[in-house]
């Protein structure tokens, strides 16, 4: 186990997962310094506590000269690695590292992880849910990784009989030299590309999930999603699916029969519980309910504690989250939808007439399939955002100008929920599920929703 003591380290990003590193490393007495180029007053409740606990603090650019002498450069998630002070750092040698690097560095019991570019925070947590009802005992579920508090803020309470389910990005993937021992991938589509480049590089993320397994450890994919399940050929011991069709032959893994999830595995068939027990909107959900069964059934848990625990969890903010009916419409927040191939599975989750507001800023990704379905599904589109032209013209190039829906821009999102507001009758469905990004406007997906539910919540 690596020793801080006297070590000099350079935090990158000032945020949750970056503080809580720089926390911890600070009572393991490393020499800590957190360096973000946001200004110094977006810190300002923070600064006068961490130079209490010594931690040095550079706020509002990433000077060259906090490389001199530092032994371990920390990257927080949302860093990029082309920034020049990162450049600099590997040009020097400098070891890189995160916070979940070094939370499984130093935890003693197993780990699950989960990545994906659509349904890993649901699939999360479900299996944090059904962790919760196997515990036995004094065992407790911890859950965190990539959401909630940093699990390092934790690390000197969890015991070695604990239960740790991680969700996990490519961003902190990237950079990781250790796996899980229980590693799923829900599916791997296009995401990210304006931060990874290609999707040759952004799968190579996603597969280091899976890279530094052992013999004893076991990996989860959908075998009907080719990107993950062309992955199989790097799995070093267990292999378990999941999807919606029965796996072929004796290849192990969840799947959908009678209005049940199923677990087949070699000659064994058992029934895990009814499908009914997901109380999630969309097909979507029902196949990250069978991501985190096959996790389940990895990790031991029993049936019981299956069904209890997918049956628990009735909404997750910001993803499908409904929240309130307005003038006779249901109004509903999926901010997540950051991709459009995560719209498209929002759409597909509704038979009313909708309302759809697309927008924020776009990740150099497709949005020809969407334009195709929003043709057969939306009654009202409303686009707001650095990318409502960018989205326009792909609409625009399916629709050769005579659109089947109506269409307006909005100067914000604000002006979007009032356009919204305006057009809406009794029996629609007015869905925030944007395409982009929310850093044209926003600091991250969660401020969007968060002022989207309030803004409709307020409504007249």
């Amino acid at each position: 186990m690596r020793d801080f003591r006297g070590m000099h380290v350079l935090i990158l990003g000032g945020a949750r997962q970056g503080v809580a590193l720089a926390r911890f490393l600070s009572k393991l007495q490393a020499h800590v310094t957190l360096n973000d180029n946001q200004p110094d007053e977006n810190f300002s409740d923070l600064t006068q506590e961490l130079l209490g606990l010594g931690i040095q603090t550079c706020f509002g650019s990433h000077p060259l000269t906090l490389l001199e002498g530092c032994d371990l450069l920390c990257i927080s998630g949302g860093v990029p690695l082309d920034l020049p002070i990162v450049q600099e750092a590997i040009r020097r040698r400098i070891p890189l590292s995160n916070d979940s690097q070094i939370l499984l560095e130093r935890l003693k019991t197993k780990t699950i992880g989960i990545t994906g570019s659509a349904g890993k925070t649901t699939t999360t947590t479900m299996v944090g849910e059904i962790a919760k009802k196997a515990c036995r005992n004094a065992q407790r579920a911890w859950i965190g990784g990539n959401i909630g508090t940093p699990l390092i803020t934790y690390l000197d309470e969890i015991h070695s009989n604990d239960i740790v389910v991680l969700e996990l990005s490519s961003f902190q993937l990237e950079l990781m030299t250790l796996s899980p021992s229980i590693a799923a991938i829900t599916n791997i589509t296009p995401n990210h590309l304006d931060r990874h480049g290609t999707m040759q590089a952004y799968t190579a993320a996603k597969a280091r999930i899976l890279a530094h397994q052992g013999s004893h450890d076991t990996a989860i994919l959908n075998r009907e999603n080719a990107e993950a399940w062309n992955l199989r050929e790097m799995v070093h011991g267990r292999l378990i699916t999941f999807g919606m069709k029965e796996p072929q032959g004796d290849l192990p893994g969840t799947f959908l029969r009678d209005h049940s999830l199923w677990i087949k595995d070699g000659q064994r068939q058992q029934e895990l519980c009814p499908v009914h027990a997901v109380q999630l909107r969309g097909e979507h959900n029902t196949l990250n309910a069978l991501a985190a069964s096959a996790i389940a059934y990895a990790a031991g848990f029993p049936p019981d504690a299956i069904e209890s625990g997918i049956h628990e969890v009735r909404g997750i903010s910001h993803r499908l989250e409904f929240i309130r009916r307005w003038h006779g419409a249901d109004w509903y927040n999926d901010s997540i939808a950051t991709t459009p191939e995560r719209t498209l599975a929002a759409i597909r989750s509704f038979h009313e007439p909708l309302v759809l507001l697309l927008g924020g800023r776009d990740k150099h990704l497709p949005w020809e399939e969407l334009a195709a379905e929003v043709h057969k599904r939306a009654d009202h589109i409303i686009l707001f955002g650095e990318a409502a032209d960018l989205i326009y013209t792909a609409l625009d190039a399916h629709e050769q100008h005579q659109f089947p829906y109506t269409l307006d821009k909005a100067t914000s999102l604000s002006d979007a929920i009032q356009t919204a507001a305006g057009i809406v009758q009794e029996g629609d469905v007015v869905l925030l599920s944007p395409g982009g990004t929310s850093y044209d406007a926003f600091k991250d997906f969660e401020e969007r929703g968060s002022l989207f539910k309030k803004l409709v919540e307020e409504l007249q």
